[in-house]
């Protein structure tokens, strides 16, 4: 795991960029602890001495390391044991034993300090009390804000954060695991709790239209945990909410990286519990929930008083913090699971409770089935109407069995044991459906289309190592998958990265560890491993004899150094050492578990029940039936789960890993309380102090060259872009490609004054850094050093292309505004061209009337003035008005503007008028200067009144008056200011 700051660099199995370590070894870096600053050798007085107990548990005793006297180094380091609590990395510890761990972890812890870094690990002490503080929304919007998470206070959310961050950088391997280890008891569950409430906060969209999509997925996500916690987990001797499954949980995260939905993956539920609980243990809080919280009614309906005794129940009158019972049903409502649904599950588990209230006696006839013990009858009817089934066939299924004999079906009394086995292969059987549909369902509820998502962020939360007093097939597959885990962080970190060292040319002591191939080599070995054995003899067609497998066990694999066995033991069992320790293993019914048979008329009865969800889950139990006495072959529960484990590593293999210690200070989980002895062995056993050493003395960063380049060619212009050394396709180790890396190197290390490299050739390195033969190897203050230099160049070209991109602005828009002034010049000038036409040909046309108009009245004055009689022609464009005249015998048509004149020097008449309305006659009166009223009246001119008449003689023709006005716009408008001319100014000048 390597969490780097401004985009994550590194990451990757194998070393493809480098793991994820976060920033731990740059203080002691900068102090000068380097790859030759201390012994990588582990001191013999240090190795743990095992001894026996005579029933095959075994145990390691460190007298060396924790009582007796320590050397001068020791003592010196020591002596400030006031100061130990703040080194927050276990890397600044020099000398690095087990002895200066285990004192600085116990400081930390006494002053309420939980978490610490270990190189590439996370230590994790469990407080065994609420810590509500150290997990708020304030505290995790302060890690998911801060530029350099590392250098905050070790937290939990750190490790969270650091993943997070190589999601954005995407930086191969994209996709991350965070990988939660420790024994029982060690806070595995309560830290997978609080990294899915952290994702589920900082992954949420801050747009109002994605926010309730987000917030839908991240309550369902949320919401899963209670409903899995309280169908998988239970109360056993080494904690109070042990996981009795494993999970494997994926955040799904889209390109943006935000959260959209969520997968859970489910390991080997220990089924057996349902039936089988150890002293001082319980059932799955599920059971506790429901009597513990149930409503009257529902006892009712359910058919659990609250005074009967189960006897799957034990342990009943305690009181955990998981007995929420509407806790459970909240979530599930949240989840989308119906109300009626649930109360069909809650049915089932009742009709369990029940179910293991039954009970048989032996016939006093062998060849009859067995009798129900007295109480067992109203059990039985229970069982049955809870599960919808008839109480008759549920206890022939338990009493008798099928033998298939040909084509015939015989019926065989059971005895009273088979009939146990029975009942408890029933109970196990519904349990482990119904938690395989809540598991379909959670994920059908919240799991993304494969389109919508691109990247996942993986939790791994599996149970933890397990020594019991009584340890059978459920123990052996949870250590065998803590050795899985073990080994791959053995591969992926101490064993790989000292390889590579090696081979980069490095100058490297390797550092001793523990392997644990062996031990899986003796577990899962092909063909005389111990579950290869096991699943033979689970194909033979004959009976478990445990005594016989033991037998066996010892003829194949007697030279193997990881089993031994107790030869006075009564019962048959086999030790196997694991790297956690060693455990005996019982044989007795291991066979039996192994093979997991399964009764067909039992699922046909189930199949036939009038309950639909139970109905539902049994559609395809035929293909279940793995009883053994066919010829089909038989899937084994350690093949299952083989096989399964072997999908999670594939997982793990093709993400970068994040590790994560979870450390158990006392066995008896008591508040703040550290016990040395109890510490020291999961420190041993995992691998912390070899971890710390590698972590401490070597590069933890690894970046191959070509990505080097492309991330840090900048810094020293290098002509070699990573473009180009793709183009060319040269080898990753080409010397052109080296030369590069080293100049860009060197080129950070004088500006600091620093030691430059040499190029490659010689293959020596500094205490900083470390050109490999196809990899660059860094220390975390160098990878600070690279990147400040790195964010100064970008800015340093973010400036010239800031300044290019406004140049080229700036032109655009004075280009632009150049051709928007053409444009709108050509525009302006075609609208005044347009106007300027317009007003010509206006002015064309008043000439032309003005010019016709004024020639008319100059024709007309010549005509009156010369005694013209001819007007018969000669329209004057104003509307005419006829008179009948007394001298004439036929009305005589008068012009409007000149009848004054033409009647100016006539004799009195007498006029009969014709007019069509009354402006006309009004105007025509006015113009005569007549009254109105007055029938008869005298006509007089101002003309005739001076002596001129411009009409000698009597109008003989029509005169026509025309009054309607011009349709020329500008017909008003005269050219002329001086006033009337022409014959007006001639005439009319005094009227």
């Amino acid at each position: 795991m390597v969490a780097v700051q401004l985009g994550p660099i590194c990451g990757g199995i194998g070393g493809e960029i480098g793991d994820s370590v976060s920033r731990r070894c740059i203080s002691q870096q900068k102090q000068g602890i380097g790859a030759g600053s201390m012994s990588l050798r582990r001191d013999p007085r240090t190795e743990p001495r095992e001894k026996d107990d005579g029933f095959g548990l075994g145990d390691r005793c460190y007298p060396q390391l924790l009582d007796t006297s320590l050397d001068g180094e020791l003592k010196s380091f020591l002596i400030d044991e006031d100061e130990l609590h703040t080194y927050d990395d276990l890397t600044k510890v020099n000398p690095v034993t087990p002895s200066t761990v285990l004192k600085c972890l116990q400081a930390r812890y006494s002053v309420k300090v939980f978490y610490t870094h270990a190189g590439c690990t996370l230590v994790a002490l469990n407080p065994f009390q609420p810590v509500p503080h150290l997990y708020s929304p304030e505290v995790m919007k302060e890690y998911h804000c801060a530029r350099q998470p590392q250098e905050f206070k070790p937290h939990i959310f750190v490790v969270a954060e650091e993943a997070y961050r190589n999601i954005q950088g995407q930086v191969e391997p994209v996709d991350q695991s965070l990988v939660v280890s420790g024994e029982s008891g060690a806070g595995k569950t309560w830290t997978t709790r609080c990294l899915m409430k952290y994702y589920s906060t900082i992954a949420a969209s801050s747009s109002q239209k994605c926010q309730n999509m987000i917030e839908r997925i991240e309550k369902r996500v949320l919401d899963s945990n209670p409903i899995m916690e309280a169908f998988g987990n239970a109360c056993t001797s080494r904690n109070n909410n042990s996981s009795r499954f494993g999970k494997y949980i994926q955040l799904q995260l889209n390109t943006s990286h935000l959260l959209v939905g969520a997968s859970v993956q489910t390991y080997l539920l220990e089924k057996t519990r349902i039936v089988k609980q150890g002293a001082d243990e319980r059932n799955f809080h599920i059971f506790y929930q429901m009597m513990k919280g149930a409503t009257e009614e529902q006892r009712k309906e359910w058919k659990i008083p609250r005074d009967q005794h189960f006897t799957w129940l034990p342990n009943a009158d305690r009181t955990l913090e998981e007995d929420c019972f509407q806790d459970t049903v909240a979530a599930m409502g949240h989840m989308g699971i119906a109300t009626e649904t649930q109360g069909q599950i809650f049915q089932m588990l009742a009709g369990l409770l029940n179910l293991g209230n039954v009970t048989f006696c032996p016939s006093a006839d062998e060849s009859q089935p067995c009798d129900l013990q007295e109480e067992a009858a109203g059990f039985l009817r229970a069982a049955a109407s809870l599960l919808h089934v008839s109480a008759e066939q549920l206890e022939s299924c338990l009493k008798l069995r099928v033998l298939q004999a040909g084509k015939q079906s015989v019926l065989k009394p059971c005895s009273r044991e088979e009939c146990g086995i029975r009942r408890d292969c029933l109970a196990k059987l519904i349990y482990a459906r119904v938690f395989d549909w809540l598991v379909a369902f959670i994920n059908k509820s919240m799991c993304a289309s494969s389109s919508s998502w691109c990247n996942f962020i993986g939790l791994l939360d599996v149970y933890g190592f397990e020594c019991f007093v009584l340890n059978n097939l459920e123990q052996l597959c949870i250590n065998y998958a803590n050795e899985k885990l073990q080994q791959h962080f053995v591969a992926h970190y101490l064993k790989a990265q000292q390889e590579e060292y090696v081979s980069e040319g490095l100058v490297w002591s390797f550092v001793q560890y523990q392997d644990n191939q062996s031990c899986l080599h003796l577990l899962e070995g092909s063909p005389n491993g111990i579950f290869s054995l096991l699943n033979e003899e689970c194909r033979l067609n004959r009976g478990a004899d445990a005594q016989q497998f033991r037998t066996r066990l010892q003829r194949e694999l007697s030279g193997n150094a990881c089993m031994s066995w107790d030869t006075f033991s009564k019962q048959p069992h086999f030790t196997v050492s694991h790297y956690a320790g060693r455990v005996s293993y019982q044989i007795e019914g291991m066979v039996e578990k192994n093979r997991d048979p399964v009764p067909p008329e039992l699922i046909h009865m189930l199949q036939g029940s009038q309950d639909s969800l139970l109905q539902s889950l049994f559609a395809d139990g035929n293909a279940d039936d793995s009883s053994g006495r066919r010829h089909t072959k038989v899937v084994t529960v350690v093949s299952k789960f083989k096989n399964s484990l072997e999908s999670l590593m594939k997982i793990l293999h093709s993400t970068t890993p994040h590790y994560t210690r979870c450390i158990k200070p006392n066995p008896e989980c008591r508040p703040l309380t550290f016990k040395k002895e109890e510490v020291i062995l999961q420190l041993e056993a995992c691998g912390i102090v070899e971890t710390i050493n590698i972590s401490a003395a070597g590069f933890p960063i690894r970046i191959p060259h070509l990505c080097f380049l492309k991330r840090y060619g900048l810094i020293a212009n290098s002509r070699i872009s990573w473009q180009s050394v793709e183009e060319s396709e040269p080898e990753a180790g080409s010397d052109t490609v080296a030369h590069a890396v080293v100049a860009v190197l060197n080129e950070v290390l004088r500006c600091h004054s620093l030691e430059p490299l040499r190029y490659p050739g010689t293959r020596t390195h500094g205490s900083l850094v470390h050109c490999g033969e196809t990899k660059a190897f860094l220390t975390h203050f160098m990878l600070e050093l690279l990147e400040e230099h790195r964010g100064r160049a970008r800015s340093q070209r973010a400036s010239v292309i800031q300044c290019c991109w406004r140049r080229y602005c700036r032109r655009k828009r004075a280009a632009q505004a150049c051709a928007a002034a053409r444009i709108q010049a050509a525009v302006r000038s075609w609208l005044v061209r347009k106007e300027v036409l317009r007003w010509c040909r206006a002015a064309t046309i008043i000439q032309r009337q003005w010019q016709g108009w004024r020639a008319r009245m100059e024709a007309l004055a010549e005509t009156e003035l010369d005694d013209v009689t001819d007007t018969e022609k000669t329209s004057w464009g104003c509307t005419g008005l006829s008179l009948q005249l007394s001298t004439h015998q036929e009305p005589v048509i008068l012009w409007a503007w000149p009848v004054g004149l033409a009647l100016a020097s006539a004799p009195t008449v007498t006029v009969a008028m014709t007019v069509t309305n009354i402006q006309k006659m009004v105007s025509l009166f006015a113009c005569l200067k007549l009254s109105f009223p007055s029938l008869s009246y005298k006509v007089e001119t101002n003309q005739f009144e001076q002596g001129v008449a411009s009409i000698r003689a009597q109008p003989q023709e029509s005169i026509r008056l025309h009054l309607q006005r011009s349709p020329l716009p500008y017909s008003d408008t005269h050219p002329d200011k001086r006033g009337v001319t022409g014959f007006n100014q001639i005439l009319l000048e005094k009227t």
